[in-house]
C-alpha cells in the first residue's frame, strides 16, 4: 500500500480507513484484560490438590467403600464456588475496564472523533494533549511537546519533540499539544505491549500468595513419600489392603489445605466485586492485601483533595503594566491543556492581537511557560521558579491564600527551547482551587484509622498548606522541597507532613523513603507527574478523570474520581485480609496436625485412627463452613504483623493440642487393650472438640451471626455423630471411656490455653526480631 501524509485537518477518509482494515493495517489488540472463562475453569479444576484428591478418590473407589468419597464432594463444591465467584468478578471487571478504557482523538473525514485504541489504522491523524499516553508509534506533524519515556527507557527526564520527530508508544505527553500521523500499528508498534504491561508493571507483592505457594510446595514434596511409607506401615499392621488404603487416604487428605487456596481466591474475587459496586476498578487483585496493611497515605493535592478545577479570583498589576490586556493576548496561546491554562482561557478568552513567534510549553519540572512575540517575550509561572527583578510587595500574603502566577516581560529571545533572562514583573494572577466534595470527612476518617497523611504537591507549599487548613489539617508541618539539597529524605518524610514544590522524581523518592522506613504506603494521583510515585507505592490509586498514564500504572482506579470512596477501599482491604487470616488458621490447624500425625504413625505400631468420612465431618463443621462465613464479615481493624506468623500463632496451639489428644488416646487404648473402633471414636470427638475450642476463640467477641453459626455447627456435629453414627463409623462409649473423654476435654482447654500463651509470647518475640531485621 502506498504511504502518504494525509491532510492533518481532514485526516483519512472512510474509504481509506476501510481499505486499511481490509489489509489488516489496524492496531489489533491481542491482550485480554482478565482470564477467559475457559482459563478460569481450567485453572480452578486442574489444581495440584484437585488432581491429588481425584487420584485418592479413584483408589477409594477400588476398595468399594464409597461413603469415604465425601471428601471429593467438598473439593467439588469448593471448586464450583470459586469458579462462579471468579467468573462473576471477571464480568464485573471487564465491564468496568471497558468504561475506563482510554479513547483516542483522531481526525477522519475532516471531523474530530474519539475511537478505541484497537480501531486506529495506519496513517490516522491523532491529536494528543497534556497527560495523554502515546498509544501507537507516530510522527509529529504539528506542535512542540515534551514527553516522558520512562516506560521505555527507565529515565524520567523530559524530552522535547518537534515536527518530524517520532513518538514511541508508551511515552506520555507532559507538556504541550500536538497533531501526529500514525507510523506503526499492531505487532509493528510498542502499543500492544505497553497497554498490556502498563497495568502489571509492578511485581505482585503479596505475602499471602507467597505463604500459600510455600505451603503448597512443602505439602507437595511430602505427600508421595509420606503416603507411601504410611501405606506400607498400615499394611504391615492390618494385613488388609483396603483398610490400609482407607487409612492412608484419610491421612493424606488431612494434610491438603485445598479449601484454603480456594478461600483466598474466592474472598479476593468477592472483594473486587464489592469495590466494583462502588465504582472502583481493581486492576491487580492482590493489591487488596497491601491496601489492608497501609499505614501511610500520600495524597496529591490537585485532582485528589481538590477537583482539579480552578478559577481566577483576581489579577494584580505591577510596575504600571496592564496585566489584563497582556493576558487577554497571551491566553489564546496557553493551550497546554492543564487545569491552570484552562482556567486562564475561561477567564481571559481566546482573542489576541499578538502574533506568536516562539514558545516554551509548561512542564511540571520548569513550572512556567514562555511566549515570544514580535516586541516582547512574556513568562507565566510560579514566582519562585522565575528569575525576576526587584521585590514584589505582599507576594507572601498572596501565596498564603491562593495559587499565584507571576507574569514577567523581557526583550530576550527564546533560543533552543531555553531563555536566559531576568524578567520585569508585570502582574500577578491569583487562582483558587475547588475543594473536592467529601474530602474533609474522608480525611477525618483516615486520621481516625491510625493512618498517617502526607500531602505531596508540585504547588507552592503555602498554597498547599492553606488548602490543607481548609480540609481540617491545620496542625501538619510543612516542607518546601525546592529548598532541600542533600538532606536525607528519610528524616524529612518522618518530620514533615505537607510537601510543596515537589518534582515528579522527588515524589517517587519520598515514597521510596517512606517504604525504606518500613511503612506500607498508598499513593493517590491523577497526573503524569504522579506516575513514578504511583509505580513505587505499595498500593496506587488513580482518578479516572486524570491522565491515561496515572490510570495505567495504578492498581485501583476510582471510576467516578470520587475521593469519598477511599474509606470504603480501606475498609474492604482490612475486612478481606483480617478475615482471611482468621479463617486460614482453621485450615492450617488441620494441615499441621494431620502432617504431624501421619509422620508419627509411620513409626507407631498402631492403626491410623481416622477414615476419610470422619475427617470430612470434622472439616466441614469446624473449618469449611465457618471459614467462608467468617471471611465475609465486616472487620475494619488495621492489619498488623506478618500473615504467616499471625496465622500460625492461632493454628499451632490447636494443632499441637490435637496431636497430644490422639497420642493420649493411643496410649490409653494400648494400656486398656481397646479396639480400633473405640479409639477412633474417641479421637474424632477430641479432634472436633479442639476444633470447636479454636472456633470459639476466633468468634470472640461473639455477635448475633457468630453465636448462631457456632450453635448450629456444634448441634450438627452432635446430631450427626449420634444420629448418623453408623455412616461415620462411630461407636457407643462405655461410662469409663466417656469419663476419660470428659477428663481429656478439660485438659484440652488447659493445654490449648497454655500453648496459646506460649505461642503468642514466642511469636511476638520473633515478630519483633523480624521487624528489626527488616
Amino acid at each position: 500500500m502506498n504511504r502518504y501524509n494525509p491532510n492533518i485537518n481532514k485526516g483519512l477518509s472512510s474509504e481509506q480507513v476501510n481499505d486499511r482494515i481490509k489489509n489488516k493495517l489496524y492496531n489489533k489488540d491481542n491482550t485480554l484484560p482478565t482470564k477467559s472463562y475457559k482459563q478460569i475453569a481450567l485453572t480452578n479444576i486442574f489444581t495440584l490438590f484437585n488432581i491429588i484428591n481425584l487420584f485418592l478418590g479413584i483408589i477409594v473407589i477400588l476398595t468399594g467403600r464409597y461413603k469415604n468419597l465425601t471428601f471429593l464432594g467438598v473439593a467439588f463444591f469448593n471448586t464450583i464456588i470459586s469458579m462462579i465467584q471468579e467468573m462473576r468478578s471477571k464480568r464485573t471487571i471487564d465491564k468496568l475496564s471497558i468504561i475506563s478504557k482510554s479513547k483516542v482523538n483522531v481526525v477522519r473525514d475532516g471531523k474530530d472523533i474519539y475511537i478505541d485504541i484497537e480501531n486506529i489504522v495506519l496513517d490516522d491523524i491523532i491529536k494528543y494533549k497534556l497527560g495523554n499516553q502515546v498509544v501507537v508509534d507516530s510522527v509529529i506533524e504539528e506542535g512542540t511537546i515534551e514527553v516522558n519515556e520512562s516506560f521505555l527507557t527507565g529515565e524520567s527526564d523530559s524530552i522535547v519533540k518537534r515536527v518530524g520527530d517520532k513518538l514511541l508508544s508508551g511515552s506520555f505527553i507532559i507538556s504541550g499539544n500536538c497533531i501526529c500521523r500514525v507510523d506503526n500499528v499492531g505487532i509493528d508498534s510498542y502499543a500492544n505491549k505497553i497497554t498490556s504491561e502498563a497495568k502489571y508493571l509492578k511485581n505482585v507483592n503479596s505475602e499471602i500468595m507467597y505463604t500459600l505457594n510455600k505451603i503448597i510446595k512443602i505439602i507437595s514434596v511430602l505427600i508421595i513419600p509420606l503416603g507411601t511409607l504410611l501405606y506400607f506401615r498400615q499394611l504391615s499392621i492390618t494385613h488388609n489392603v483396603n483398610d490400609s488404603i482407607i487409612s492412608t487416604v484419610a491421612a493424606i487428605i488431612g494434610t491438603i489445605p485445598e479449601g484454603l487456596v480456594l478461600l483466598v481466591s474466592t474472598v479476593l474475587a468477592v472483594s473486587s466485586m464489592r469495590l466494583a459496586k462502588k465504582r472502583v476498578l481493581v486492576q491487580q487483585l492482590y493489591c487488596i492485601e497491601n491496601l489492608a496493611r497501609v499505614d501511610t497515605i500520600c495524597l496529591d493535592k490537585t485532582g485528589t483533595l481538590t477537583t482539579g478545577n480552578m478559577k481566577v479570583v483576581k489579577s494584580i498589576s505591577l510596575n504600571n503594566y496592564d496585566i489584563d490586556k497582556i493576558m487577554n493576548n497571551i491566553s489564546k496561546y496557553m493551550d497546554d491543556g492543564n487545569s491552570t491554562s484552562i482556567c486562564i482561557n475561561n477567564y481571559y478568552g481566546n482573542n489576541s492581537n499578538y502574533k506568536l513567534i516562539n514558545k516554551i510549553n509548561f512542564s511540571s519540572e520548569k513550572k512556567y511557560s514562555v511566549y515570544e512575540f514580535s516586541d516582547n517575550t512574556y513568562i507565566v509561572g510560579a514566582p519562585e521558579f522565575i528569575n525576576y527583578t526587584g521585590e514584589i510587595e505582599s507576594l507572601d500574603k498572596y501565596t498564603n491564600e491562593y495559587r499565584v502566577l507571576l507574569v514577567g516581560v523581557s526583550k530576550e529571545h527564546i533560543m533552543d527551547n531555553k531563555i536566559d533572562a531576568k524578567f520585569i514583573p508585570v502582574g500577578l494572577i491569583l487562582i483558587e482551587d475547588e475543594i473536592r466534595q467529601g474530602a474533609i470527612e474522608t480525611l477525618e476518617y483516615i486520621k481516625n484509622q491510625d493512618v498517617s497523611i502526607k500531602i505531596i504537591s508540585g504547588d507552592n507549599v503555602k498554597t498547599v498548606s492553606k488548602i490543607a487548613s481548609k480540609l481540617g489539617l491545620d496542625k501538619l508541618k510543612i516542607c518546601d522541597m525546592s529548598t532541600i539539597n542533600n538532606r536525607d529524605l528519610k528524616d524529612i518524610v518522618e518530620e514533615y507532613d505537607i510537601f510543596g514544590r515537589v518534582t515528579p522524581r522527588q515524589k517517587k523518592e519520598l515514597v521510596l523513603a517512606l517504604k525504606s522506613l518500613g511503612h506500607k504506603v498508598a499513593m493517590t494521583g491523577d497526573g503524569v507527574n504522579d506516575v513514578l510515585s504511583l509505580k513505587e507505592a505499595d498500593c496506587s490509586i488513580a482518578m479516572a478523570s486524570g491522565s491515561d498514564a496515572a490510570r495505567n500504572v495504578s492498581e485501583l482506579v476510582l471510576l467516578d474520581s470520587d475521593f469519598k470512596e477511599i474509606p470504603s477501599i480501606i475498609k474492604e482491604g482490612r475486612r478481606t485480609i483480617n478475615n482471611l487470616e482468621r479463617s486460614s488458621s482453621l485450615f492450617l490447624t488441620k494441615t499441621i496436625y494431620a502432617t504431624i500425625l501421619a509422620i508419627i504413625f509411620v513409626f507407631l505400631n498402631s492403626n491410623y485412627p481416622f477414615i476419610p468420612i470422619q475427617l470430612t465431618l470434622i472439616s466441614v463443621l469446624t473449618i469449611g463452613i465457618p471459614s467462608f462465613v467468617l471471611a465475609l464479615e465486616p472487620n475494619h481493624k488495621r492489619v498488623n504483623g506478618h500473615f504467616i506468623i499471625n496465622v500460625f500463632s492461632k493454628s499451632l496451639p490447636a494443632a499441637l493440642t490435637i496431636v497430644v489428644n490422639v497420642i493420649s488416646v493411643m496410649i490409653f487404648s494400648f494400656i486398656f487393650n481397646l479396639n480400633s473402633d473405640h479409639s477412633s471414636t474417641m479421637c474424632v470427638i477430641l479432634v472436633a472438640f479442639t476444633g470447636f475450642i479454636l472456633l470459639f476463640k476466633i468468634c470472640i467477641p461473639f455477635n448475633y451471626l457468630r453465636g448462631i453459626l457456632f450453635g448450629i455447627l456444634l448441634g450438627l456435629f452432635i446430631g450427626g455423630s449420634i444420629g448418623l453414627h453408623k455412616l461415620f463409623e462411630l461407636v457407643s462409649l462405655s461410662p469409663l471411656l466417656f469419663i476419660f473423654i470428659i477428663i481429656l476435654c478439660l485438659l484440652d482447654i488447659i493445654l490449648f490455653t497454655m500453648l496459646t500463651l506460649f505461642s503468642n509470647k514466642f511469636i511476638s518475640k520473633n515478630e519483633t526480631r523480624l521487624v528489626n531485621k527488616e
